[in-house]
């Protein structure tokens, strides 16, 4: 499937965690009021639809407290992990889903800020995130035409990557295989590509704002 039109047509959620996209309003719904449950019975399939799901608002949590781009990434899939461990432990008589994950969201965020503390600062100026990592569209639904018309300005090496990574689903080490290139550099690549995607998704999200 080409990038035009996974991004128009398919269930874009992963890519649009890794964008930073939270759109507004949302929240717990029919899909996901008993996920938690089947994923602590080991349902892979909907543990797949809870990342799906509440992966924004991990997202949003998350960069409240953690700066940099590849920590927030790395925050979060700890915080998965955690949730896919302790699904068991839910009661949904008690809490809601969205309050039982953004419980865990923000304790593991705090923990790594304290974690992230205690080390030897150092800054990498390429891999630094811009200053506000989410992206908060206008409206409840996501304008895929917007999101394709921002994509499509980046060069077609990035478009390429974005393809093999969330559209055909590759790992970072297969694509660095599949394209002859060293590990370092695929992640490097990927991460510039969605920071000048948020930016660009950022002024065309302003432009189409300031027209209507």
């Amino acid at each position: 499937m080409h990038l035009r039109n996974f991004i128009l047509f398919s269930n874009i959620n992963s890519f649009c965690f890794a964008l930073g996209i939270v759109e507004q309003g949302g929240g717990q719904n029919n899909v996901g009021d008993s996920l938690l449950l089947l994923v602590a019975k080991g349902d892979g399939q909907a543990m797949k639809r809870c990342i799906d799901l509440y992966g924004p608002l991990v997202w949003s949590i998350v960069c409240r407290r953690i700066k940099d781009r590849s920590d927030a990434e790395e925050a979060c899939q700890d915080i998965f992990t955690e949730i896919w461990k302790k699904a068991g432990s839910y009661k949904p008589e008690i809490a809601r889903e969205t309050t039982f994950i953004g419980m865990i969201a923000r304790r593991r965020s705090i923990d790594w800020q304290r974690k992230q503390s205690r080390l030897p600062l150092l800054t990498d100026l390429e891999s630094a995130p811009e200053v506000s990592s989410s992206i908060p569209l206008a409206g409840t639904n996501l304008d895929r035409e917007l999101l394709w018309d921002a994509l499509e300005q980046l060069p077609e090496k990035t478009r390429d990557l974005f393809n093999l990574h969330f559209v055909k689903g590759m790992t970072h080490e297969e694509i660095a295989n599949e394209k002859s290139l060293p590990l370092g550099t695929v992640k490097t690549r990927l991460r510039r590509g969605l920071i000048d995607a948020r930016k660009l998704l950022r002024e065309y999200s302003k432009k189409e704002n300031t027209e209507s």
